[in-house]
This record gives structure tokens, C-alpha cells and sequence, in this order.
């Protein structure tokens, strides 16, 4: 039994049982993929896949059994490597942080600076994605810390951790109608909104409101990105809906801001790990610098809990 067989076995899960794809992945030929596949079958004494002819078209009842157990493997051998690195560079390495636009634009920066001059060795790798990709990201092993309101806490091989709360703002034009009555929810589904993507920046709360409201709200635009959605309201398109912390009067002189928190609740951003994945000291480091109550000992104690979404 070798690394290169089950790598085999969860990249043919990963690819949809296309053996092209997985040879691609592995960077080795179809026929070898097949070989190694075959080969730990014969060694565990079971068929781990369905096939038709020669292609694969799913797991077998054994193969679903075998399949969490290969991945455990595999990210323990991970981690028995960067244990190795954490010891021999305490000081270098590589964190890689997958976030959304707003968290990556807006509460990001100071902690990135903060980490960045403590640890100047340490490469960084920022990628941004809906709430959905960070959280495969972070189970791919292509993530150390994955940060969002969406999603991460829905996923059981995640510890998702509170960081901080946030409400959302109504954002029009100065002189716009909007500005001279309290705001409702009635008065907001007057107007065509322009707001998140579904999944993205609390819009579930969004939705959730108006349909308790019975009201059917005009999207008339939908973005992943707030400074998109600005844009568009400075155009006359609508009536914008984003995290507060995305307006800044003094930068964004062109438009007024309405808290909304009354109508929309209290969001929660959420930072999640991989559970039972090696975080290197540097990790600690900006983890508490993002959100300075996730010490390395709440991870850890939340890290022990297996099923259970922690609470800081």
C-alpha cells in the first residue's frame, strides 16, 4: 500500500470517476491511475469502485466505507509534513486565507498588515470566493483559514468560530426619499434593490425578511462585491443593501447611509478550520490578530469538540 494508490482513489471521487481528469490531477498517465487503483484492491481484498467495461461510475458499498478512512490517511500524512516545516522554519511557510470580497476588502487589511510585519517571511495567499468555494478550499487542503457570514458553519469537517457581528446599511444617493422617514421594509420593496448574491454577506437574512414580511423585494442587480453594488447606485439603478462596514462617508461622499439593522438582524462572520488539519504557529498568529478572542487555546479546545460548531 502506497501514498500514490490512495491518492488514486480520492482523486477518482474528487473527478467524478473520470480517470482522464484524475491522471491530469496526479500528473500521471490513465493507465497507471487504473494500475494503482486495481493494485490496493487486490491488497484490501475488495472492489472499491462500480464499474461499466473499463470506466468507473461510482463506489462500491465497501469503497464508501473505505473512502473517509483513505482521506484521514492522506491528511495525516499532510500534517506529519508540516509539523516537520513548523520545526525546521518557525519563521517561513505559506498561509493561505480564503475569503469573500467584503472580508477580503474590508476586514481583512489590518490584520494582513499586522501579520505581514510580524512575519515577513511567511508568503501569503489570499483567495476570494463565494462562502460556498472558501469552505471547499478550506477541505481541499488549499486553505489554512477560510473567513465568511455564509455557509461555514453548515459544514461538519469545518470548526467554524464567531469573529465578529455586523449589520447591514441602506445605501442611496443624497436628497433620495429614503432619508426623510424611517426606514421599513414596505418602503424598501418600493424601490428596485441592488444587493449580495444569494449565499453571499448575510443576503439570507435579506430574503428571510422580506418574505416574513410577505413582501416580494425587485432585485434589480445582484453582486458579489459591495463596492460593485455602490457603483451601480451612484448610477440611479437602485437602492443599495451592503455591510455596514463597506460604507466609509468620508471615501464614499457620493452616497448616504442608512443602518438597517432593525429590518435585517445581526450577522455573524464566522472563521473557519479544517478539522483534524496541522495549523502551523504563524496560523495562530493571524487567527488572533483577525479576531483577537480566537486564542491558540479556543481553536484547540474547538478542534477537540468532533461534531460540535464551536462558540468562542
Amino acid at each position: 500500500m502506497n501514498f500514490q494508490q490512495l491518492r488514486s482513489v480520492r482523486e477518482a471521487v474528487r473527478c467524478n470517476f473520470n480517470l482522464t481528469d484524475v491522471a491530469q490531477a496526479l500528473h500521471t498517465s490513465q493507465p497507471g491511475v487504473s494500475r494503482q487503483i486495481r493494485e490496493l484492491e487486490q491488497e484490501l481484498g475488495i472492489e472499491l469502485f462500480v464499474r461499466a467495461g473499463k470506466r468507473l461510475t461510482g463506489l462500491t458499498e465497501p469503497g464508501g466505507h473505505v473512502l473517509p478512512i483513505i482521506e484521514r490517511v492522506l491528511m495525516e500524512s499532510s500534517n506529519l509534513r508540516l509539523a516537520g516545516e513548523e520545526f525546521a522554519a518557525q519563521q517561513t511557510g505559506v498561509l493561505s486565507i480564503a475569503a469573500t470580497h467584503s472580508q477580503a476588502r474590508y476586514a481583512l487589511p489590518v490584520a494582513v498588515q499586522e501579520f505581514w510585519e510580524r512575519f515577513p517571511q511567511v508568503k501569503l495567499n489570499l483567495h476570494q470566493g463565494s462562502p460556498r468555494q472558501i469552505a471547499q478550499m478550506l477541505l481541499d487542503g488549499e486553505a489554512d483559514v477560510g473567513i465568511a457570514t455564509e455557509a461555514l458553519a453548515d459544514i461538519p469537517q469545518l470548526v467554524a468560530l464567531p469573529c465578529y457581528r455586523w449589520t447591514h446599511a441602506v445605501i442611496v444617493p443624497p436628497g433620495h426619499a429614503l432619508l426623510q422617514a424611517p426606514l421599513t421594509l414596505q418602503a424598501l420593496a418600493a424601490h428596485p434593490l441592488i444587493t449580495y448574491d444569494a449565499g453571499f454577506t448575510g443576503r439570507t437574512r435579506i430574503d428571510a425578511a422580506f418574505a416574513g414580511a410577505g413582501l416580494e423585494p425587485n432585485i434589480a442587480l445582484a453582486a458579489m462585491d459591495a463596492d460593485v453594488i455602490k457603483t451601480y447606485v451612484q448610477l440611479g439603478m437602485g437602492v443599495g443593501i451592503v455591510a455596514s462596514v463597506a460604507y466609509e462617508a468620508e471615501r464614499d461622499t457620493g452616497l448616504r447611509a442608512i443602518d438597517a439593522g432593525h429590518l435585517f438582524g445581526i450577522n455573524e462572520t464566522k472563521l473557519a478550520v479544517r478539522r483534524g488539519g496541522y495549523l502551523r504557529k504563524y496560523v495562530y498568529a493571524f487567527i488572533e490578530s483577525f479576531a483577537p478572542t480566537l486564542t491558540q487555546e479556543v481553536i484547540e479546545q474547538a478542534l477537540a469538540q468532533p461534531d460540535a460548531v464551536a462558540e468562542a
